[in-house]
């Protein structure tokens, strides 16, 4: 054989190698956000609450708004922040008097969210317009009432203008659930396509040799029967599942009343340390090792957890521009903070 013959059958035993394993993924429930911006917004977006460049415009500034909180402070984006990853990159989320999370929950984070089942990590929310009235309201996040975040919107004629022209409504007068509502618009935007997705699309040259054998790994040992979707996480499911999980004592958090939480997205994992509910966990591969006995029930190796990690690295996606907003000005009318 010569060494024409010999590269052109070793590089085609590798194109049907990297077909099986694309078809391997998409058996285990694997899927790619959709290249085409129709087929994305069939799954991003609300039919109760429609995506509109208005409303992405309004929702962004509000998402970056601090006095929307009682201090005047705290905004979407100080637990979400999208320069990090959509998390705030500390184990526990820390909200108005610089107060850790009661439960010591950690920030998940905002990109992908949208693809998610459910919201928060006991799934009480069914989506993000849901989600978005939570922490604005709760006390250890920016501590607001209703009626706080009405009299900020309202008392600025920019928000104001901002809000008719959004719902083409001279006499709209905004509500603390419109508020909520085009801050979900703005979120169900933040996705963000990786060179996983061109994997699935047929691309075999988006994955490197060592990146395919992780999704091999991760396919065999099971992550994917929790981890799956568009997402690559999102469902309902119980933690522990079979084994025990070491830091189960850090905060108090059980799950909903079943004891089923939340799986997280893969999406950009490498960029949302710490991990797990209670973010006890700084480690990639100690992560990773954990879930295969917590969940799984089986021994990863170092060398497997290293190559599940190099797959990991093939999720981080790429981010949509955000340029960060220019906020109206306060006026007598705004709320005065308060940091009590």
């Amino acid at each position: 054989m010569s060494i024409v013959v010999g590269v052109a059958a070793i590089a085609s035993m590798s194109a049907v190698a990297s077909d099986a394993l694309m078809e391997k993924a998409k058996n285990a429930g694997l899927r790619a956000i959709p290249e085409n911006k129709t087929e994305l917004y069939k799954l991003i977006d609300n039919p109760k609450n429609p995506i509109s460049d208005e409303k992405v415009e309004l929702g962004k500034k509000l998402y970056f708004e601090p006095r929307l909180s009682k201090s005047g402070l705290i905004s979407c984006n100080t637990c979400h922040n999208l320069a990090t990853g959509g998390v705030d990159g500390v184990d526990v989320a820390t909200g108005h008097k610089w107060r850790g999370n009661p439960h010591h929950l950690n920030s998940p984070t905002v990109y992908n969210a949208v693809f998610m089942e459910k919201q928060f990590w006991d799934g009480r929310s069914p989506d993000l317009e849901d989600q978005a009235q939570g922490p604005i309201q709760a006390t250890p996040e920016m501590a607001a009432t209703k009626e706080h975040v009405e009299k900020v919107v309202n008392s600025m004629p920019a928000y104001v203008k901002a809000f008719k022209h959004a719902y083409n409504d001279p006499k709209f007068k905004p509500s603390f659930k419109d508020v909520a509502d085009v801050i979900a618009v703005f979120e169900r935007t933040l996705v963000t396509p990786s060179r996983f997705d061109e994997f699935l699309n047929g691309c075999d040259k988006a994955l490197t040799k060592k990146e395919k054998e992780g999704l091999k790994i991760f396919i065999d040992k099971g992550c994917a029967s929790c981890h799956n979707g568009v997402g690559l996480g999102g469902s309902m499911q119980p933690f522990p599942a079979v084994g025990k999980y070491k830091y189960a004592n850090v905060g108090d958090f059980k799950g909903d009343k079943n004891g089923m939480v939340k799986t997280p997205t893969l999406r950009n994992i490498l960029e949302t340390r710490p991990y797990f509910h209670n973010g006890a966990v700084w480690d990639i591969k100690e992560a990773i090792k954990i879930m295969g006995e917590t969940q799984l029930g089986v021994k990863i190796t170092d060398k497997e957890a290293e190559k599940i990690e190099a797959f990991f690295g093939a999720l981080t996606g790429k981010k949509p521009y955000v340029r960060y907003p220019m906020l109206p000005a306060s006026t007598d009318k705004t709320p005065k903070p308060d940091l009590n």
